[in-house]
């Protein structure tokens, strides 16, 4: 577990380099979370309670969103399009020989970028969005320890996603498309666009029912105390089913593109 430890406090580091870019992405979040925040008061002004929420709480659902962006890649845009890369290149088979877990490697990386962004990128945001306006921030500490719990469980979740469709590119020789796809689902599905709860019917079912809810729409609800008791611990299974069960088709699809690098390589 050391090995893995250093890999992803490596992977910290390395994004921490970038500091002209961290200060760009702060400002782009910022600005950004500004127009939905008053986007949202609109809408809100003319539908009080829409999913659920109160204008505070949708305000500061808004802010979440932009301080989760980065560190649960809702996006996409980490790991993935260098592994698929070095798949592309060739250069995984080097990966294959490292004595370490191929999974458990660019976990530990995933999850020292995702440590980062949510203080580099994700803090500033938040604080400003607070100055602003009137943000439902929670009084008891609990509340914040939940909420950063659930986020790993997203962080986690969103590496599980974005593994799976790196390693497609063992048979498809080129991830851009799955790369797109992945993208659209994680920009809808996440409820970064607009919160699962507000989709109607059928529609808000399945979208809070797939993985993608896991990485905004489910820690906003811890951090706005709407998950707490059994309901907390309800949406931690949901969270860790889903990790756990992408996880696990990973190592599975891993497994066979194992086998395929070294039928090709004779």
């Amino acid at each position: 577990m050391r090995l893995y430890a250093v890999v992803a406090a490596g992977g910290f580091r390395r994004h921490a380099t970038y500091r002209v870019a961290t200060f760009a992405g702060v400002f782009t979040n910022t600005v950004f979370g500004f127009i939905v925040a008053y986007t949202y008061t609109a809408l809100w002004d003319e539908r009080p309670h829409l999913g659920g929420y109160d204008l505070p709480q949708a305000i500061t659902y808004v802010w979440l969103g932009q301080a989760l962006l980065m560190t649960c890649a809702m996006l996409g845009g980490g790991f993935e399009d260098e592994l698929i890369e070095r798949i592309r290149t060739g250069d995984i088979a080097v990966d294959l020989y490292r004595p370490a877990d191929l999974q458990l490697w660019w976990m530990a990386g995933d999850l020292g970028r995702a440590a980062f962004h949510l203080l580099g990128r994700g803090i500033v945001p938040l604080a400003l969005g607070a100055l602003a306006f009137d943000l439902a921030l929670p009084a008891n500490p609990l509340t914040w320890l939940a909420f950063l719990l659930s986020v790993a469980f997203g962080v986690l979740v969103s590496f599980s996603i974005r593994y799976l469709v790196a390693l497609s590119a063992f048979w498809l020789m080129d991830g851009a498309g799955v790369s797109q796809m992945a993208w659209l689902g994680g920009m809808f599905f996440s409820g970064s666009l607009l919160p699962l709860n507000v989709f109607p019917g059928l529609l808000g079912e399945v979208a809070r029912a797939l993985p993608w809810s896991s990485l905004l729409q489910v820690p906003a609800d811890v951090f706005l105390g709407r998950r707490t008791g059994w309901g907390l611990a309800g949406a931690y299974t949901f969270q860790l089913g889903w990790a756990l069960a992408l996880l696990a088709v990973g190592r599975v699809l891993q497994s066979a593109a194992t086998r395929r690098v070294v039928v090709q390589g004779g």
